[in-house]
C-alpha cells in the first residue's frame, strides 16, 4: 500500500496529531492540528509530503490551537463537523477558561462535515466520518477502512473513554456513539485515538472496564 502515517504528540496535554500520506502522490492531510504548526509542516517536509487538507476530531482547544496557522502556511483548506463552528469562535477564550492564558483564533472552516457519513478522498487515502458525539458537539471519528484504522479522537482509548465532563459533554451518548460506530468495526481495528497508546476494537470490546 502507498499509505504512511505519522503520529506526532504535541501541545499542553500531549495530544497526537496524525498526518495520513500518500507515498505515491506525496500528497498528505492532517488529523487534528494539536499545536506546533512547524512541527507538523516539518515532519511532513521530511517525507517529502504536501498538507493538501486538514481535519479536526473536534474543536476542544488540544485538538485545533494550530489549525489557523497550519492553513495560512500550507493553503490546505480545514475541515470540521458544522457542530463544532461555535467552539472555534470561543477557542481564544478557552485558555483563559482553563487557566492556561489566551490562546490563538482558530482557522474558518472551510467546509462542514455533517451527521452523515461522508467518504473523505485525497489521492489514495479514502477516509469514512463516523457520527462519534459524547465526549464534545459534533465529534467525528475517521475510519481508513483498507488499512483497519479508525482515528478516534477522543472517543474511545486503551481501558478507558472520553471524558464527558466537560462543557457540552454527554456519558450516555457517547457510550452510544462507541457500541453504535465503532464497536461494529472489525475486532482487528486499530484505534489511533488522540491520547495515550494505540489499541484495537476487539481488546476494547473484551476488557475495557467502561464498556
Amino acid at each position: 500500500m502507498t499509505i504512511e502515517i505519522k503520529r506526532l504528540t504535541l501541545g499542553k496535554i500531549s495530544t497526537h496529531a496524525y498526518i495520513v500520506g500518500d507515498t505515491e502522490t506525496n500528497e498528505a492531510l492532517v488529523i487534528d492540528p494539536v499545536d506546533e504548526a512547524d512541527v507538523i509542516i516539518q515532519a511532513a517536509t521530511d517525507s517529502n509530503w504536501e498538507i493538501k487538507l486538514i481535519l479536526a476530531t473536534h474543536a476542544h482547544f488540544d485538538h485545533v490551537l494550530a489549525s489557523k496557522e497550519l492553513k495560512e502556511k500550507t493553503g490546505a483548506p480545514f475541515w470540521i463537523h458544522e457542530e463544532c463552528v461555535t467552539w472555534l469562535k470561543m477557542l481564544p477564550q478557552m485558555g483563559q477558561m482553563f487557566g492556561l492564558g489566551e490562546f490563538p483564533e482558530a482557522a474558518e472552516p472551510d467546509h462542514l462535515l455533517t451527521s452523515e457519513p461522508e467518504t473523505i478522498e485525497l489521492a489514495s487515502i479514502q477516509l469514512e466520518t463516523l457520527y462519534t458525539p459524547g465526549h464534545a458537539p459534533g465529534h467525528l471519528a475517521f475510519y481508513l477502512r483498507d488499512q483497519s484504522i479508525v482515528f478516534g479522537g477522543d472517543t474511545l482509548f486503551f481501558s478507558s473513554i472520553g471524558r464527558t465532563n466537560l462543557p457540552g459533554g454527554d456519558h450516555e451518548l457517547l457510550l452510544q456513539s462507541i457500541r453504535d460506530k465503532l464497536l461494529t468495526l472489525p475486532d482487528d481495528t486499530r484505534v489511533l485515538a488522540g491520547h495515550m497508546q494505540d489499541t484495537t476494537i476487539g481488546t476494547e470490546r473484551e476488557h475495557n472496564p467502561f464498556l
